[in-house]
């Protein structure tokens, strides 16, 4: 007896399972704008690759200004570099378990984590930026440390989030070193990690509260 024909997905789950043209999840997140705004001609061309480049430029503007609105009011600096590739995974991936508030705060918390560790274990909380005085041993040995230290726990933890690589070494490499520095990071995190909570659920995506559904153990 032939074996039974698999299944085959509904043409809504194929739309979700789908890839855009230039790979991951975006075209989703701009549908389902257009669909809120009840713009059906673009609706249908969310596919577009100008459309979709256009999205990310407007996009990318608004969160790092949100940030900056922040950082005018508050006089704190909020703009961090590492806010910048989270933003880009938040929209670019939103479904992807990498893309969850859990896995976005959890990561770049273990990647202050363990740059503080490193800068400790090395005698540099105080040494200065790497920019500014050069780099030797310690510092070497901080950084590769931190990284390490970061990629480790993430697998562990089951929480990567590729961006709290480039948080561990901005820390360890002594660009931001103090208590109040680092609150401030992980509180621009939460700040950005919000925004992408309201657009993605916005543009009626299942985008998570917390983290992503698990499909496997």
């Amino acid at each position: 007896m032939a074996p039974p024909e698999r299944d085959q997905p509904r043409a809504d789950e194929r739309e979700v399972q789908g890839h855009g043209p230039i790979g991951g999840d975006m075209f989703l997140v701009l549908g389902g704008l257009f669909a809120r705004l009840r713009f059906a001609n673009l609706t249908a061309r969310r596919k577009s690759v100008v459309l979709l480049s256009l999205f990310s430029f407007i996009n990318g503007c608004l969160s790092i200004a949100l940030m900056s609105l922040v950082a005018l009011a508050t006089h704190e600096p909020f703009i961090f570099p590492s806010l910048g590739p989270t933003a880009f995974l938040f929209f670019y991936t939103p479904l992807a378990p990498a893309a969850s508030p859990r896995n976005a705060l959890i990561g770049h918390l273990i990647g202050v984590g363990a740059g503080l560790a490193a800068l400790l274990l090395f005698g540099l909380r105080h040494a200065g930026p790497a920019v500014a005085v050069g780099v030797n041993g310690p510092r070497v040995a901080a950084a590769a440390l931190s990284l390490g230290l970061t990629a480790g726990l993430m697998v562990l933890l089951r929480a990567p989030h590729p961006p709290a690589g480039a948080t561990t070494l901005i820390v360890s490499l002594g660009i931001l070193t103090s208590t109040r520095q680092l609150t401030i990071l992980m509180v621009a995190v939460v700040l950005l990690t919000v925004q992408a909570i309201v657009i993605n659920r916005l543009a009626g995506l299942p985008y998570p509260l917390w983290s992503a559904r698990r499909d496997t153990p």
